[in-house]
């Protein structure tokens, strides 16, 4: 009656309240329909080689009852906040738990022999490299009329002779070359670039900008790199157009090793843990203090802390910004760090919870809801995800064999079916061509994790028949003390076995290609 009588006595005021009549039912339907009302801007953090454990909030009574394990006796003051703020995964997984293959798996989607990345890369590994052709998470949000940065550690490129400062060389002297630089052609639409390959020296990182300029640094990789992102959140020098969207990937290299000294980390954060003896640093029973590297946990720990300040510093700039609201920030790690469990020296690699367990937390203010849940979620789930929550769900490429979970996170009641398992992978270096570079990769091991069991098979490397196997029963061992043999399950292995096949079927794996161990694991039925 009120629209009729504006329509009779007063058009213009009609007109008006009609369009804002149906604009804000256009804003109200496509809040329904999880469509951002303005392009949300993404910030990824992934410090290198930092365990799920090493977060003190799993310490609170609010977070331990949903995890059967002990925290490290770290400080992490901004994650323990920032915990409150998010949702926080218990069964997070690196599927492959090394630096290279699990950044190939977050930016494209695909597991490593898809993306290109089945091996850490250097310069011996032409094998392993990111594909030139895949189409990433970065690729997709540029074409999607976002500003794109990269901050820190990339560890995605096959090392070759494009030195832009001495062309013709490799950007170190050392053989193999693990370090390297990226070229414009290969940053997958990342308009901002402040990055290297790998080095680890921690206090005197260098970085290459936008235009191939190299910057020798004398400070504390996460500290810089801090400085670095919070000048481009404040947009100084004009580095980005302030009218678009952003995606800010930082990788911070520490806790990485090396973690022996106090040239790897900052005095301030190493003297919280001077005193702890290896016995106090060291908690999980399955950990073997008498191990060399055991006492180095104090450097370790004092990088996990001094990487949670330079996350907090960004969060922090963030807010005074104002740009927190309107900003989803994830938390996460590449791979974990073993540190002495299982009595074993390699940090990564390795099916065991140290290692495959990774830190993952998502913030976005308003649209998720702050709780802890036990997804497991694998690492080419990432990247549809993040695509999904940007209300990009539609532009997620078609090669891409994760799996979009937006709908779960964004709605705790959602009835979208949860994986039961994830995929273990496993890969070593394969042949070398007359000069010594490999040229393949040897598929040496897969397996699945479920939240009961962690299930392993490892193969003869010429034989390709079962050479030794893992089986843990998880629920009631959760720091794998109890390697049980398969003939004393076999319901479980069977049904373990079942799922195996399914999922190294739809990640198109060399196992599934070649019915690797197929007596014991069932292709043929998936």
């Amino acid at each position: 009656m009120l629209l009729l009588q504006l329509r009779l006595h007063n058009p213009e005021i009609f007109m008006k309240t009609t369009k804002s009549i149906i604009l804000t039912s256009a804003i109200v339907a496509a809040s329904q329909q999880g469509i951002a009302q303005k392009p949300v801007n993404i910030i990824y953090v992934f410090p290198d080689q930092f365990r799920n454990c090493a977060m003190q909030f799993w310490g609170d009574p609010d977070f331990a009852k949903s995890v059967k394990f002990r925290p490290d006796p770290v400080k992490t003051p901004n994650l323990n906040s920032f915990a409150r703020q998010s949702i926080v995964f218990t069964q997070a997984q690196s599927n492959c738990p090394l630096s290279s293959p699990h950044r190939g798996m977050l930016f494209t989607g695909m597991y490593p022999d898809g993306s290109g990345v089945a091996l850490n890369c250097n310069s011996d590994r032409p094998v392993s490299s990111l594909r030139a052709n895949a189409e990433c998470l970065s690729d997709v949000l540029s074409k999607s009329g976002y500003n794109c940065a990269y901050f820190g550690k990339l560890h995605l490129d096959y090392p070759t002779k494009n030195n832009p400062q001495k062309q013709g060389t490799y950007v170190l002297d050392e053989n193999p070359v693990w370090d390297a630089y990226t070229p414009v052609e290969r940053r997958h639409g990342f308009d901002y670039w402040y990055s290297y390959g790998t080095f680890d020296e921690h206090k005197r990182p260098h970085y290459w900008d936008t235009k191939g300029e190299r910057h020798e640094i004398r400070e504390w990789s996460p500290t810089h790199e801090a400085d670095m992102v919070i000048s481009y959140l404040k947009n100084e020098g004009k580095v980005r157009n302030a009218n678009k969207p952003f995606f800010i990937t930082w990788s911070m290299n520490p806790p990485h090793s090396p973690y022996h000294s106090l040239d790897d980390c900052e005095e301030q954060d190493f003297n919280l843990y001077k005193n702890m003896t290896a016995a106090q640093l060291l908690v999980r029973p399955n950990a073997d203090t008498t191990l060399k590297k055991a006492i180095n946990a104090r450097y370790y720990f004092a990088s996990v802390t001094g990487v949670d300040r330079a996350f907090g510093r960004m969060l922090k700039a963030l807010q005074e910004l104002g740009l927190d609201k309107n900003t989803i920030v994830v938390f996460s790690s590449d791979h974990g760090e073993t540190f002495c469990s299982q009595g074993v020296e390699d940090a990564k690699n390795s099916p065991y919870v140290e290692a495959l367990n990774v830190p993952f937390l998502v913030r976005y203010p308003g649209k998720i809801k702050p709780r802890v849940d036990n997804l497991l979620l694998s690492t080419p789930d990432i990247m549809p995800t993040l695509l999904g929550l940007a209300g990009l769900g539609k532009k997620i490429p078609a090669a891409v064999q994760g799996h979009n979970f937006a709908p779960l996170l964004l709605n705790p009641a959602s009835t979208l079916p949860r994986p039961t398992g994830a995929l273990y992978i496993q890969n070593l270096d394969g042949e070398k061509n007359t000069e010594g570079k490999v040229i393949s990769y040897f598929a040496g091991a897969r397996g699945i994790k479920t939240h009961d069991y962690t299930m392993v098979f490892y193969i003869n490397r010429k034989t390709k028949k079962l050479k030794s196997s893992i089986l843990y029963n998880d629920a009631k061992d959760p720091y794998q003390l109890k390697n049980i043999p398969l003939a004393r399950e076999p319901e479980v292995v069977k049904l373990l076995c079942r799922q195996l096949a399914a999922l190294l079927k739809e990640a198109n794996d060399p196992w599934a290609r070649e019915h690797i161990l197929s007596e014991m694991i069932p292709y043929q039925n998936n």
